[in-house]
Formats: C-alpha cells, structure tokens, sequence
C-alpha cells in the first residue's frame, strides 16, 4: 500500500516534469521552479502518510486520512470551498431542483463554529425562531468547533418527522439557548407574492432555484390581470443566494438591454458577461428590499437593479458574497465545489466582503416582542474570506423562541421596511403628478 502510494507520486510528479519540458518556452524556468516545489511537497505528504500508517497507536484507514488532507486543502482557501461525499453531492443535486429533508437553514462557518446565515422561510427552523446571526455551538450532544460545513449539514438533515436539538448562541448574547427542530421535507417555492395595495404588487424570492424566474414572472402577471402595477416590492431579504444563471433570468425580467453582471477569473472561460435581452414589458417603479442575509444571487440581482437604475435598493447592508462556485463531479461520485471567480456589477463593483449599501437605508424594527438587535454575520467576517479586488475603487434555556415570520400578511402587515417601500412607491407616483 505504501508503495503504491509513493509510485503514484513519482508517476505524477514524473508527468508534471515532462509535461514542462515539453511545453512552451515562455515563462518556462518559473513553471519548473512551481512544479519542484510541489513535487517535494507531495513526497512530504507521502513520507507523513507512511510514518501515520505505521507508527499510530492505531490501525488507520488511509482513504479517510486522505479525504480529510483533501478537507483541509480546501479549508484552507476560503470558506466556500469543500469536498463533498457521493451523499452530499446527490443532496445538492436535489436541493437544487426544488426540495430535500431536513430544517430549513443555510449556514457559513466563522472561525470554527457554524453560524446561520437565514432560515428558510416557512421551514421548521424558520418556525422555530432560527434567526441569521446564530451561532450553533452543538447538534445534539456534538460540539459544532472545527466541523465541517457538510458535516453539519449531514447532521442537521435527516428523515421526515425526526428531531435534532441544536444549542444557539444569537449574536451579541451570552445565553445558550436548546431548541429541538423536527425535520420535515423542505418545498423550496423560492417565490412568494401578494399585493399590497391597489396597484402595488409585492414579490419574495427566498432563494434561487431551478425555476426562480419562470414562477417570479407568472406571479407578476397574475397581479397585472388583476391591475395594472404602479409599483412592486421585489425582497431579496434573508435569500442566501443560489444558482447564477438564475440570477440572471431574474434581472432579465425587467432590463430591456445590457450588462447584468459579468464574472472574472484566472482562465479565460471564466470571463463571462451575462446581459439582458429584452425581458416582458415591464417598466413599472420598483423596490428592492436587501438586509444581512441577502448573499451572492441575492447581490447580483440587486447590484445590476441599482447600477442600472432601474430600482431603488431599501434595507440593510448585504452579507457580501461575490465569488462564484463552480462543482466539478469527480469519478466515484462525490463532487469539487471550488471558488472559481468573482462577480462584477455593471459598474464593474465587487460587493466580495463589502456588501451592498443599500440607496435608503431602513433598519428593521421587529415587533416590540422581539427585541433582538443583533448585527448578523456577513462575507467579510468569515475566516479566509477573498479579498476585495474592486477594479473600480452560559444560563441555558430549553424551548422554542417566537416565531418571527409569520404568515405572509401578517409579515407584511408588521414589516417596517415593506410598508417604507409602498410609502416610497406611493410618494413616487404623487409626485410623478405634481412634477407634470
């Protein structure tokens, strides 16, 4: 075994060295000089697997010591990077398109520890009072320090009607707060809408799925049989993001022409520009609601919205995720997701750590029952982080917290924010007649 694994290195650093050899002369001297240091890097490697497999106090398995090296390689560049097992790549897969199992929370980790980026809407951990910004120290009686994010996510998912006790920390708190969470098969209906008034639409997209764009532009013309719009509220709010190409179908819906956003890497098929083609005829004043938990897709319909000037951007600043991942399937099933670009907004803006200022910022000012004011988690506070290449400029408690999502109307009803945008909207069309 041993020695089939320092062949295997010989024979790839063997290859390495003839490929130089044989390839172009430019810059020739410096490749050579990279592709020595890694083959020392890789006998390192294999003289350390060796020494584990025969000097640990106990028998090793070397495919997991060698996943876990593949763990940490990744780890170590930024926190969107991982490995994911044959299960874990088929549930990406299913989530993907539309649905899986478990409690309904994307999370990040920040050094160390898993935190929530947002709850799902509507999902048991919504329910629960799972709020952006928690930190969860234990699944079950498993402290969360240095596990992995798919470690995690395997915990947190499970069979339909089974239980998991996670213990929360919100942020800026000190209380360790038990709440048991039964899992339940997560619909992801990424788009929810309603009207708010005579004219007014209203349209939530939770995160961006398969069919985002399709089903955003049948709830906007089922309120344009009802009336024609004289405005909609499109939030973004708490949508950790999701696919990119639908992303930009959404900004499609409503830009006659030009750039959406365009994505930059080290190899040229990296270097993408996405532009609008010339959407529905939808030209009505829009609103786009952003806070904290609005990440990557969520950032990208925002950004090319505003610099486009065909939306006023209302809320909080956003979590700040502009890199794009890309995942490669690997032969035996699992699957790379890899950090391959950065994205770009049509003024050529990277929000990477940064974020998102929103053009009127409204803080949310939640129920008097709820007193929570915590500054949730964003890109920039997160451990390996890429940085901003702008090319422009302890008492535990048991039991389950309030519910602060609510059913659709009752949200609307109660949310600062939404009924600032209508205010706006409204005052927009006044004066649009007085201003004649």
């Amino acid at each position: 075994m041993n020695r089939r694994i320092l062949d295997f290195f010989a024979i790839t650093a063997l290859i390495i060295i003839v490929g130089g050899l044989l390839g172009p002369c430019p810059a020739a001297a410096k490749a050579n000089k990279a592709e020595a240091d890694t083959y020392k890097e890789l006998e390192t490697f294999a003289d350390i697997l060796n020494l584990l497999e025969k000097n640990y106090v106990d028998e090793i398995d070397p495919k997991a010591l060698i996943q876990g090296a593949i763990k940490g390689m990744l780890a170590s560049l930024d926190p969107h990077s991982s490995y994911l097992k044959p299960e874990s790549f088929k549930d990406l897969q299913i989530e993907t398109q539309g649905s899986f199992t478990g409690v309904g929370i994307e999370i990040t980790i920040k050094d160390g520890v898993i935190v929530v980026v947002s709850p799902i809407e509507g999902t048991p951990a919504a329910k629960a009072g799972i709020r952006a910004g928690d930190r969860i120290i234990r699944i079950g009686d498993e402290s969360t320090q240095d596990m992995t994010l798919m470690d995690a996510v395997k915990r947190l998912r499970g069979k339909k009607g089974t239980s998991v006790t996670v213990s929360v920390v919100g942020k800026g708190e000190r209380e360790v707060k038990k709440i048991t969470i039964t899992r339940a098969e997560i619909p992801l209906h990424s788009v929810r809408a309603a009207i708010l008034a005579p004219g007014y639409g209203y349209a939530r997209i939770s995160s961006f799925q398969a069919n985002t764009a399709r089903d955003l532009r049948a709830a906007i013309e089922k309120q344009v049989r009802q009336a024609p719009l004289d405005g909609l509220i499109l939030d973004l709010r708490n949508n950790p993001g999701g696919l990119l190409e639908q992303a930009v179908r959404v900004a499609d819906l409503f830009l006659d022409s030009g750039l959406i956003v365009y994505t930059k890497g080290r190899l040229k098929e990296q270097n993408v520009e996405y532009r609008a083609h010339g959407g529905p005829d939808y030209h009505f004043p829009m609103v786009v609601l952003v806070n904290e938990g609005s990440a990557s897709a969520s950032e990208i319909v925002a950004g090319a919205l505003r610099d486009r000037n065909r939306a006023l951007i209302l809320g909080t600043q956003t979590f700040g995720k502009g890199s794009v991942q890309t995942v490669f399937p690997m032969g035996d099933g699992a699957g790379l997701r890899l950090t391959t670009a950065r994205y770009y907004t049509p003024n050529g803006i990277s929000i990477q750590a940064k974020g998102i200022t929103p053009d009127v910022v409204v803080p949310y000012a939640p129920p008097a029952a709820d007193d929570d004011q915590h500054r949730a988690l964003r890109e920039k506070d997160l451990k390996h982080h890429l940085e901003n290449n702008d090319p422009v400029a302890d008492k535990k408690k048991t039991g389950k917290r309030k519910d602060d999502t609510g059913s659709l109307a009752t949200a609307l009803e109660n949310d600062n924010q939404v009924q600032t945008a209508l205010a706006l909207l409204k005052g927009l069309r006044v004066f649009g007649k007085i201003t004649k």
